[in-house]
């Protein structure tokens, strides 16, 4: 399993971007053994969830955690037939168990629009700005 990151460090916090998370934590979760792999697409331009979603599936993980999941990374990794699931916010140890409770969100279907975390693209806090 990979989750996506703040850190590399299982009580690092889940990062809600997919595909501009800085790190993903991958875990045995048989063993409870991990290790930290660098997200290499967090700066792309284009193509950050794929690019990611690539990453995962070298790993062999047969699934990912993680707030949210834009619609190439879900249709990247959802051809790798890697399952997707969410949660809002926690560290990465509690991600594990929400998902070894079965309390995490189980998603089917993109979770947000393209761009989403890309900071200055129409994303959020774009709004107008009022003169003061």
């Amino acid at each position: 399993m990979a989750v996506s990151s703040t850190g590399d460090a299982m009580e690092s916090g889940v990062d809600p971007r997919f595909g501009r998370c800085s790190t993903f934590v991958v875990i045995d979760t048989e063993s409870g053994e991990y290790k930290a792999v660098n997200n290499s697409s967090v700066g792309s331009a284009h193509g950050a969830g794929i690019g990611a979603a690539q990453t995962v599936a070298q790993l062999g993980v047969e699934a990912v955690i993680t707030g949210h999941v834009g619609p190439n990374a879900h249709m990247a990794l959802s051809r790798a037939d890697i399952k997707i699931y969410t949660t809002e916010g926690g560290t990465v140890r509690e991600a594990l168990k929400g998902l070894k409770e079965g309390t995490l969100t189980s998603v089917t279907a993109p979770t947000v629009g393209g761009h989403f975390g890309q900071g200055g693209r129409g994303g959020r806090g774009q709004g107008r700005r009022r003169p003061g």
